[in-house]
């Protein structure tokens, strides 16, 4: 297969990321329900904007919005790190390398970085902003759960082959779309990036809070964050008005 850059941003989209975003839009009606998964650092975020920006700017299957479910906790596409969220997208993102926040449309607070902790309150707030997904967006009356599976290996430790998830009692066809990480470009440059984890949720925490204040502030550290919003006057609410709910309790 060969390989093209994507028109809207200079990082490198292979040839078989874009034949598979191209079978995905070809999918008319009903919209397509995707799933993109993968190891870390494999690329799952550049891919899932791509497949965006194609399906938002499309000459032939153009929607006006995608749904975005983001269960990412560790290192989320539009909020903090420790939601899972659906954000409305409706806007091409034109650098694929910036990441942005957007408020979304529904949004749980699941208060860590990992699944591992909790995995059964994990897999209900999926399951429950999906519902609300399909509730209030997927106006179809085909089957409205996943049609086509995209499935990212790279070097690293990888998710099991084949349609691993299935338990032999699915009914209904998967398109499973096997493709490889996007570790070089057409020159072979190395076009993923290791990423510091730690680094980047301190970034998405700072970006997040900063919205408090006006755009000039200075603000560059966690230590000159905290100083800021301990300087601000508190919101006071009744204390008949707060709930609390114990999360990962062991």
């Amino acid at each position: 297969m060969g390989s093209s850059e994507s028109p809207l941003t200079e990082i490198y989209i292979p040839g078989e990321w874009s034949d598979a975003v191209e079978f995905i839009v070809s999918k008319r009606s009903p919209p397509p329900i995707v799933v993109v998964c993968g190891a870390k650092n494999c690329g799952k975020t550049t891919f899932s904007r791509n497949l965006m920006n194609v399906m938002l700017q499309n000459d032939t299957c153009s929607y006006a919005k995608v749904a975005y479910l983001d269960t990412d906790v560790g290192q989320p596409e539009f909020t903090p790190p420790g939601f899972l969220s659906l954000t409305i997208v409706d806007k091409v993102t034109s650098d694929l390398t910036i990441p942005c926040l957007k408020t979304p449309e529904r949004c749980l607070y699941f208060g860590n970085v990992s699944s591992k902790r909790d995995p059964s309150t994990y897999l209900n707030y999926v399951f429950a902003i999906f519902d609300y997904y399909r509730r209030e967006y997927y106006m179809f009356d085909e089957e409205n759960s996943p049609r086509t599976v995209i499935g990212i290996s790279s070097t690293n430790k990888n998710l099991p082959d084949g349609e691993f998830w299935l338990d032999g009692e699915h009914e209904g066809r998967v398109d499973l779309i096997e493709i490889k990480s996007a570790q070089q470009d057409s020159f072979n440059r190395s076009v993923l990036v290791q990423k510091d984890a730690h680094r980047l949720r301190d970034l998405r925490i700072m970006a997040y809070f900063r919205q408090c204040f006006p755009g000039d502030s200075d603000i560059s550290t966690i230590r000159e964050l905290a100083n800021s919003l301990a300087s601000r006057c508190p919101y006071e609410v009744p204390i008949a008005s707060i709930k609390i709910r114990h999360l990962h309790c062991k």
